[in-house]
């Protein structure tokens, strides 16, 4: 009995340790990001997603979200905030959006196949989400912490967009198509990587 539960502390203590490791490489990846060409140059993309969702394929859809958490909070108490916390809230919702479902398919069936319908389905999850997020939380909150009009973003838009007139077709026609290309990128080199991270995930 005691050996059982002595396994299964050792058990948690590694989990818990790679948690921490891939909570650290997010974070990290997190600092390097970079503005597409089709969308305002404040949506910028990072790969931070990648190891969160290494760690839901490897340890399950909870340690993903763990991954999640912490690499929000760290970059929270490292950068701090200038939203109050919601912008931060918000983004840990819609990287939970992408890594859950991809998650949850993976589990249920672990192969190559389950692992692209799990991360279409995060990538698309990841792209309502996020639009919902922009359209009702997120933009007006920039506008009040900034001080400009909505309509600043919009005219930053119309600048890459001529169909980008209005807060919905900046969703429509920005938001939707970064989420969707993050969604897609970083999917792409999971699942390129996964292969060779996964034994090592798993000792």
């Amino acid at each position: 009995m005691k050996g059982e539960i002595s396994v299964k502390q050792r058990s948690n203590t590694k989990t818990i340790a790679k948690i921490g490791v891939l909570s650290a490489v997010a974070t990290v990846l997190m600092l390097f990001e970079f503005p597409l060409w089709f969308a305002p140059n404040f949506y910028e993309l990072d790969f931070s997603e990648v190891p969160v969702l290494l760690g839901t394929f490897a340890l399950g859809p909870a340690a993903g979200v763990s991954i999640e958490f912490i690499k929000i909070l760290i970059n929270f108490v490292l950068n701090g905030t200038a939203t109050g916390g919601i912008g931060e809230l918000a983004n840990f919702i819609i990287g939970c959006a992408f890594v859950i479902p991809a998650g949850y398919i993976y589990k249920h069936k672990k192969s190559f196949n389950s692992a692209i319908i799990g991360l279409l389905a995060g990538t698309l999850a990841l792209a309502t989400v996020g639009s919902l997020m922009n359209y009702y939380l997120l933009l007006p909150v920039y506008s009040k912490v900034y001080g400009a009009p909505i309509q600043a973003f919009i005219d930053m838009g119309n600048l890459l967009n001529p169909a980008i007139t209005d807060l919905k077709t900046l969703v429509l026609y920005a938001v939707v198509p970064f989420n969707m290309f993050k969604g897609i990128v970083v999917s792409a080199i999971t699942l390129l990587i996964y292969k060779k991270i996964s034994p090592i995930l798993h000792r």
